[in-house]
């Protein structure tokens, strides 16, 4: 007779758990006997921790999936686990520590184990030399940690956790240490551990003994934010609409000429430009760099590390890189941190593009000028030299200005207007680079150009003031707010001028500086205005170029005036400073009205962004009234590579970037060449189409015959034909 083995309780332990979680009533009394078996093996296991026990490891994993069944019972079974990996852990099997970790998993799933305890005993065991051990711990904390903070954060289980860890950085096993730097780094960028306490911890990780540890915590504060899911941009194409809609409204004329539709242009570009800027979300980890509690401190301990020790280059850099940020966003004072940067300024120099930009980063106004311009002019005269080539000549130029625009006092009026020579060099990156310098100057501090340099000012730039060392602009008013007078004006009915006064030649607002002017412009400015096309910033070297051709009669005529009547030049020029102090502060008034008077809404400021685009086009004549400019020069926090490599010069492309160009410009079209205009596909085809499939040899008479024939040629086919037709009547 065959034996059913259908039923084997106790010994079939997955069919006990099974019937156990469905009634666990009926089946303690199987229950309690593994249990006591449990119990006997695990004290022959003390024994001899270090051996493999397969039946010790199905009867823990069985009590930990039953354990919520029995909790009076299993009271005591978590922390008998618990004791086991904390005495032998160093000595128990692989496989079996494995296992006691996961019922405690399990265990810490069914709520029956504390976080703490667990969490605890898991760091500690981050000591383990097992690799496997240590992936599992590390995934489970994390998951832990964020499943305990997913609906509101636990303060107190983050504290007690974070003093843990703090503990852990300071342990002597440098695995240990870097995977709990490692478990604190993913806890932030999950924004869990999002604070100040957590970052903190991390930087004293940056001076860590173990290199490991503190590339890792240099990666850090190097590396990026998580980025945010793109919300959609409809909102923006809408504002962009609207802003683009209300300067064109506003630049409405009667004459139609060139030159005021390229002012039109120029006005769409600038607009796109600053949508672009305000869509683009921070690329760097700025909230980890903000939230230290003693950036000078911090800053000056890790630099004192790096003078010491005998750093890999690639570490010096990391550290160069984290020290000119804190620098740069918290304005700090490290003066020794220049001249240490200066002596690897040379155009051989391992990576030299990335420590100019670490010099750039590190340049703040409030730097003094004595202590930039050293490494200034060993810029210059290391890199702008006709002896190197012209990619490193526009590499230097490209880092003096990016230097120049944080710390605008550190050029000097000499040295600016040397380099501002290069404007017209044979080489066209060292051309757009010194331009590019040029124009940084003519909006932050035209006086230290020449006449002839400054171009055509506008409403923008007229009247920017050159601040002093430590000097602040601060205004208690929005700028531009004075336009909203002349919209209300505008409503009652009452013409306004551009300068704010009331008039009455039918409210055109005419931005091109002149009453009149001819439809027909010279042959330079059309050459400028196709060259716009290619690329912005190209262009903008050629508007500059445009407009130093444009200005440079007028400038010798102003030059020769002075020298001529130089004691009425000087009475005009008091006058015209006369003027724009009284514009100014008339303007002032207006605008702090008009904020103190109302809250202004997101139409106010559309049409107050609207005049503040109007005014960077808009040509300062000498017979009309200049009006302030309310916009800086736009500084980033931190400074990027392209800014420094942006070299203007046309690249030979390889095959992979033309296909590459070729593929982009073929997506959103149809399919090119002969497309298969039947409506039904298994219909036949016409005799032009079955030609095209053919063998040469089948048609080539039928080419032959488009030859053109002599005339005796067609008088034979023509008598083949009429006979032809004679035979079939």
């Amino acid at each position: 007779m065959v034996r059913r083995h259908n039923n084997q309780l106790p010994d079939n332990i997955p069919q006990l758990q099974n019937l156990i979680k469905r009634d666990p009533v009926s089946y303690k009394d199987e229950f309690m006997q593994q249990y006591r078996h449990y119990q006997a093996t695990l004290e022959v296991f003390k024994l001899h921790p270090d051996q493999n026990d397969k039946n010790l490891d199905e009867i823990v994993m069985f009590l930990a999936q039953v354990a919520q069944c029995y909790p009076d019972v299993l009271e005591a079974y978590p922390q008998e686990l618990v004791d086991i990996l904390q005495s032998h852990h160093t000595v128990l099997d692989p496989n079996m520590r494995m296992s006691f970790c996961r019922a405690l998993v399990l265990l810490r799933g069914k709520g029956l184990l504390s976080p703490t305890d667990l969490l605890s005993l898991f760091f500690s065991l981050l000591r383990c030399q097992d690799k496997n051990l240590r992936t599992f711990l590390q995934t489970h904390i994390i998951n832990d940690v964020s499943g305990i903070n997913a609906k509101h954060k636990d303060a107190k289980l983050n504290r007690t956790l974070q003093n843990f860890m703090f503990n852990m950085l300071k342990d002597s096993n440098s695995r240990a240490v870097k995977m709990s730097l490692d478990i604190m780094i993913q806890l932030y960028k999950k924004n869990i551990w999002n604070d100040a306490k957590t970052v903190n911890v991390i930087a004293t990780a940056c001076y860590s003994k173990f290199a490991k540890v503190k590339v890792a915590a240099l990666k850090f504060f190097i590396g990026k934010d998580p980025e945010e899911k793109e919300s959609d941009d409809s909102d923006s194409d809408d504002d962009e609409k609207l802003t683009t809609k209300e300067v064109v409204m506003s630049n409405r004329f009667n004459k139609k000429s060139r030159k005021r539709e390229k002012q039109l242009l120029k006005v769409k570009s600038l607009i796109k430009k600053q949508q672009k800027k305000k869509s683009k979300a921070p690329n760097f980890n700025f909230s980890a760099l903000h939230l230290i509690h003693d950036p000078q401190g911090f800053a000056e301990q890790i630099f004192k590390t790096l003078e010491r020790a005998n750093e890999r280059f690639e570490v010096k850099l990391m550290t160069l890189d984290v020290i000119s940020r804190l620098i740069g966003l918290h304005q700090l004072f490290i003066f020794n941190f220049y001249p240490y940067l200066q002596r690897f300024l040379q155009p051989h120099q391992r990576e030299v593009t990335r420590l100019l930009q670490f010099v750039a980063q590190a340049a703040h106004e409030l730097v003094p000028p004595d202590i930039i311009q050293p490494i200034l002019k060993t810029l210059v005269n290391n890199f702008v030299t006709e002896r190197n080539s012209s990619d490193v000549m526009a590499i230097g130029l490209n880092a003096v200005r990016a230097i120049c625009s944080r710390c605008p006092l550190a050029m000097d009026e000499d040295l600016l207007r040397d380099l501002i020579e290069y404007r017209n060099y044979k080489d066209r990156s060292v051309m757009m680079a010194s331009r590019s310098l040029m124009a940084l100057y003519r909006l932050n501090n035209p006086d230290m150009l020449r006449k002839k340099d400054r171009g055509r000012p506008t409403e923008a730039t007229i009247e920017l003031k050159p601040r002093k060392y430590g000097e602040m602009d601060t205004k208690e008013h929005i700028p531009g707010a004075e336009v909203l007078l002349d919209e209300k004006k505008k409503k009652k009915g009452i013409e306004v001028d551009e300068d704010g006064s009331d008039s009455d030649d039918g409210g055109w607002v005419d931005v091109s500086g002149d009453e009149a002017e001819d439809s027909d412009e010279g042959s330079g400015a059309e050459e400028c205005q196709d060259e716009e096309g290619e690329d912005d910033e190209d262009s903008e070297g050629d508007d500059e170029e445009c407009e130093d051709e444009s200005d440079e009669d007028e400038d010798m005529e102003d030059e020769d005036e002075d020298e001529s009547g130089g004691g009425k030049s000087k009475k005009k020029k008091e006058k015209e400073v006369k003027t724009k102090d009284e514009d100014i502060e008339e303007k002032s008034k207006k605008a702090a009205e008009v904020c103190s008077m109302r809250i202004l809404t997101d139409e106010d400021f559309k049409a107050i962004d609207a005049a503040q685009i109007r005014k960077q086009i808009t040509v300062a004549s000498k017979s009309r009234k200049r009006k302030i400019a309310d916009e800086d020069v736009p500084k980033g926090e931190l400074v990027t590579l392209g800014d420094i490599e942006n070299i203007h010069k046309k690249r030979k492309h390889d095959k992979a970037a033309r296909l590459e160009t070729v593929r982009k410009g073929q997506e959103g079209r149809e399919k090119w060449g002969y497309q298969d205009r039947r409506q039904n596909p298994h219909s036949s085809k016409t005799n032009t189409e079955k030609k095209k499939n053919k063998a040469f040899n089948m048609i080539k008479h039928k080419i032959r015959g488009k030859v053109k024939r002599s005339f005796k040629d067609k008088q034979i086919s023509l008598r083949n034909h009429l006979l032809k037709m004679k035979r079939l009547k």
